[in-house]
């Protein structure tokens, strides 16, 4: 049995610079795994099976199970496998769940089929399966850009502890897309502040938590529930800024102390919110 990893991951920051020719969005966006994680366990069988155990995950509906098929028609294979995905990461919450799965899902079949795949083989995959998935095969602290499939390696953020809490919100399938289509022209910028935060990491130092951006936030907390429930609590019980995981509606907060993250986690949780810790991971 062959069992990975599949990290979630935050933006630091987000920018969407305009519409493309193609309909996506251009993109800029300072992107970081962390430690908060799904596993993947694959084991050879003579048919192929994919089961979660997380109530309200399909696999119909998963990225994974497109995985396996885009493999299967790019090398011609035929052997099964079967497929155990063990569920941290929560749906649907902006964490990247879903892509990471698909991205370990990559890997893992990779090996265990022994298709001998190179990494940028694996990378036009990921490309066409989704705009996340490219990042989640190597991980770590990266730059994305067109609409998030190119991907550029950043020195890692070590130390850095967050807080996150899932908002009691109905779940949008089309969430994501709706987002987009929901941005305007005075929403857009030109990647300062991206560049601002890539200019920080490189000198080795961690970015401060009053750069971070994330555009979405212009459309996620106008929600009543969202902003006054939760960003506002979150900011009287000490979270010193909240910010948009990816598409939410996580939210999310950063510590430079762990000690300062545990505190925080402890007052959520006993609020009765949904809550996480993790620390930055590089892989």
């Amino acid at each position: 049995m062959l069992t990975i990893e599949a990290l979630a991951k935050i933006n630091l920051t987000l920018e969407v610079l305009g519409k493309r020719p193609d309909g996506f969005h251009e993109i800029r966006s300072v992107m970081q795994t962390i430690s908060l994680c799904d596993g993947l366990s694959f084991s050879e069988a003579d048919k192929t099976t994919i089961q979660c155990d997380m109530e309200g995950w399909s696999a119909e509906k998963s990225l994974v199970n497109r995985a396996v098929k885009l493999l299967r028609e790019a090398t011609g294979c035929t052997r099964g496998v079967a497929i155990e995905v063990t569920k941290k990461i929560p749906l649907m919450s902006g964490l990247g769940g879903d892509s990471s799965d698909t991205a370990a899902t990559l890997k893992g079949l990779n090996e265990i089929w022994k298709l001998r795949l190179t990494p940028e083989k694996l990378s036009m995959m990921a490309a066409q399966l989704g705009s996340d998935v490219t990042f989640f095969l190597q991980g770590g602290t990266a730059l994305a850009t067109g609409r998030g499939e190119v991907i550029t390696t950043l020195p890692s953020i070590p130390g850095v502890w967050m807080v996150l809490v899932v908002p009691d919100v109905p779940a949008q399938e089309d969430k994501t897309a709706r987002m987009y289509r929901s941005l305007k022209a005075s929403h857009y910028t030109d990647g300062t502040l991206t560049d601002k935060t890539i200019t920080a990491i490189k000198r080795g130092e961690i970015p401060d938590i009053s750069w971070l951006f994330n555009t979405f936030e212009n459309i996620a907390f106008d929600d009543f529930n969202i902003r006054q429930v939760y960003v506002e609590h979150l900011l009287k019980l000490g979270a010193p800024r909240v910010h948009l995981a990816g598409s939410g509606p996580s939210l999310f907060t950063i510590f430079n102390s762990k000690t300062q993250a545990e505190e925080l986690y402890t007052r959520c949780k006993d609020q009765g919110m949904e809550t996480y810790i993790a620390a930055t991971r590089s892989s």
